[in-house]
């Protein structure tokens, strides 16, 4: 099975990159007509593309987030319906749902903001795909090379770490390696529809503070009150601010077992492979 990636050079493209040894780069400046061309020996696309989402957000942001995830879907999948290839696989977010509430993928609406409607776009667009096609909602992605752990090891480490305002929103979240088994997992049973990246178990912001508190040794009674992340992102603050409860029950369904399905296990072993 060759693979060609979008998005291959952030953090989850390259983890990627090292599970598909014989894949295919498409870069963000390919036209559609170079697509095609790299997608002529392509089984699957597996679609990353997308500007990081924790940034502030200025209008020109904005932009860019939707032209990077909307856009490029759209050029992407014109491409793959003039191809052979024979799944497509593109990214969205739980970011769809609203917060606090519990929801899984049977919830067909969208929340009611940027981030919401930037999903339905983007997911919209995925649909106009012509071949078998999966959508798979990113949750947070926990893992050792990147990503939002990664930004918060320092403080924590220092012992600056602490829970967000009182520390009640809820935080659904996926081991990288979990992330990996579920696309495994869609392309080994050829499977289609909305799937969430999500451990069957979201936690607390306090709870997972106080987890990697633990596992690091570090005090955790530090608090970040949230209008400080609304004065450093602005409107993107609510990317750490939002509670959004999330349940993976269409992939459960399909068969998947977690390997890391609590937030103890996963930190465990990440933090044992730094």
């Amino acid at each position: 099975m060759r693979v060609a990636l979008t998005g291959s050079s952030g953090f989850v493209g390259s983890y990627f990159r090292k599970k598909f040894p014989d894949h295919i780069v498409i870069d963000r400046d390919d036209t559609v007509e170079v697509i095609e061309q790299k997608l002529e020996s392509a089984d699957v696309v597996i679609n990353l593309a997308g500007a990081p989402i924790l940034k502030r957000w200025s209008e020109s942001y904005k932009n860019l987030l939707v032209k990077s995830r909307v856009d490029s879907t759209r050029k992407l999948v014109q491409a793959i319906n003039n191809s052979d290839v024979k799944h497509f696989i593109s990214t969205s977010a739980v970011g769809a749902y609203p917060d606090n509430q519990s929801f899984d993928e049977s919830f067909k609406k969208y929340a009611d903001d940027f981030l919401g409607q930037l999903t339905k776009a983007w997911e919209d667009e995925a649909l106009q795909c012509n071949k078998p096609t999966s959508i798979v909602r990113f949750s947070v992605i926990l893992g050792s090379d990147g990503g939002a752990l990664a930004q918060m090891l320092t403080p924590f480490k220092l012992g600056f770490g602490g829970v967000i305002g009182d520390g009640s929103m809820c935080m659904s979240w996926i081991d990288i390696e979990d992330l990996y088994g579920i696309y495994n997992h869609i392309l080994s049973h050829s499977l289609t529809g909305v799937f969430n990246a999500s451990s069957p178990n979201p936690v607390s912001n306090k709870e997972f503070t106080k987890t990697l508190g633990d596992i690091l040794h570090r005090p955790t009674f530090l608090p970040l009150p949230e209008f400080v992340l609304k004065l450093i992102y602005g409107e993107g603050a609510s990317v750490l601010t939002s509670s959004k409860e999330v349940y993976p029950q269409a992939i459960l369904n399909a068969g998947y077992s977690f390997k890391y399905p609590n937030i103890k296990s996963s930190l465990e072993h990440i933090l044992q492979n730094r």
